[in-house]
């Protein structure tokens, strides 16, 4: 049995590759779509027509060109995740007497940050931070599902510089490279006994690409949006225990997100938006040893393209305070027939709602909310003719997810408006 164990244990591990950032992401997948406080508070509907404000650049980088002078927009999200496999009749039964794996979504913090600088009437630079992907699941018990994951994490940095230009009053563009850091620590079980050694593979790179995107202002009172992020090549290498230094590459999905903006009155605006994320894009990579460029395994992730529909509103209470509400439907990239105990992942509904609070003409403050939860029960089936089955360990098991974000935003505006002149009177007085 011992010598199984070692022939299994490789492909086991190269097979949660790419699985381990997806566990508790909350963009379909191992995706993160928490970038923006203000957009939250509409289930990120309108994104990209620059519901978000300066935010916003992450959908669409046009909106850089939305805000006159230089500006600067800070943000923090607070992801609980709660994620819990249930452990069914079906499973190899040495796994099975390993019980259930508790709560394996792990809490995290996220920041993203954004700057533009406008350099002339129509031309605007900017700068945004961000992490796409990422965030981290471990069993806070011995689980029946070790041997396919004991833990995962991820960690990404996303940098986009952007040039924008106001083409017309009604008609902006923008476009900017990228860098992104990549790098993930996987572990999981080399045995079924509890307390069975971890195999651990590890993993890092920067990739580029880019992003471009459209402002157009129809008519007084409408924006449309329409924002584009290109997938990136990731050739990850790092070491895999017991097999040694290997490599993989990695392709990001590209992303096409589109928002609509419409003033209803001057104090009310409605919010829809779409994101279609090419996640069919990953395929089933092959893992290879750098040594001899053999390959040893492949990711048979094989995902379907992620969808996500919002809608949201907001309303000016007063002067200073901004009110926000939005609903979202999220068709995942994850199946039955690719999920894992790291990507207990399905359709999910997305219930949001945030504030602003505008404190003076340079300084304002955003707070969302949103609660996550599943549209339907997820099932897991890692039995004889799925891609990550690693024979003779069936699992099945049921998932019961959800998740609370909450993100808190500052907008600050370093240089001084510029004073509104008002007409002067008919007749003057003295």
């Amino acid at each position: 049995m011992t010598n199984r164990w070692t022939t299994l244990i490789p492909a086991g591990v190269a097979a949660a590759l790419v699985l381990a950032p997806g566990g508790e992401a909350r963009a379909g997948a191992f995706g993160i779509r928490e970038q923006s406080a203000q957009a939250q508070g509409m289930a990120f509907a309108g994104a990209a027509s620059g519901s978000g404000g300066l935010s916003s650049m992450f959908w669409n980088p046009a909106v850089v060109t939305m805000k006159p002078g230089w500006n600067s927009d800070f943000n923090a999200a607070l992801i609980i995740p709660q994620a819990e496999l249930r452990t069914q009749p079906g499973t190899f039964p040495p796994l099975q007497r390993l019980g259930e794996s508790g709560d394996i979504g792990q809490s995290a913090v996220l920041a993203s940050t954004y700057a533009n600088y406008q350099l002339g009437d129509r031309l605007f630079v900017g700068l945004s931070g961000t992490a796409p992907f990422g965030l981290i699941t471990k069993p806070n018990v011995v689980s029946a599902g070790q041997v396919y994951g004991r833990s995962s994490r991820v960690f990404s940095l996303n940098f986009n510089p952007v040039i924008g230009v106001r083409v017309t009053d009604w008609l902006s563009v923008a476009a900017g490279p990228v860098a992104e850091y990549f790098r993930i620590t996987l572990r999981q079980a080399t045995g079924i006994a509890p307390t069975a050694p971890s195999a651990f593979l590890k993993g890092d790179d920067w990739g580029v690409g880019f992003t471009a995107g459209v402002l157009i202002q129809p008519s007084a009172g409408t924006t449309v949006g329409i924002g584009y992020r290109s997938s990136i090549h990731h050739d990850l290498e790092g070491s895999a225990s017991p097999i040694g230094q290997i490599g993989a590459n990695l392709n990001t999905p590209e992303k096409v997100s589109v928002g609509l903006t419409q003033a209803l009155t001057p104090t009310m605006r409605v919010n829809f938006g779409f994101e279609w994320d090419n996640w069919s894009r990953i395929g089933t990579p092959a893992i290879t040893l750098l040594a001899s460029g053999r390959p040893v395994s492949s990711l048979p992730l094989n995902y379907r393209d992620g969808f996500y529909y919002a809608v949201g509103g907001e309303v000016d209470l007063t002067p200073q305070w901004t009110a926000r509400a939005g609903f979202a439907y999220e068709i995942s990239p994850i199946t039955v027939a690719n999920r894992t105990p790291r990507l207990p992942d399905g359709d999910r509904f997305h219930l949001s709602g945030g504030v602003s609070y505008r404190y003076s003409e340079k300084i304002q403050f955003d707070l969302g909310y949103t609660h996550i939860f599943q549209a339907s029960p997820i099932r897991l089936a890692l039995v004889p003719g799925e891609p990550s089955y690693i024979a003779p360990l069936a699992y099945i098991a049921t998932a019961s997810t959800s998740a609370d974000i909450v993100s808190v935003g500052l907008k600050y505006r370093w240089d001084t408006p510029a004073a509104i002149v008002e007409p002067a009177p008919v007749v003057r007085k003295y």
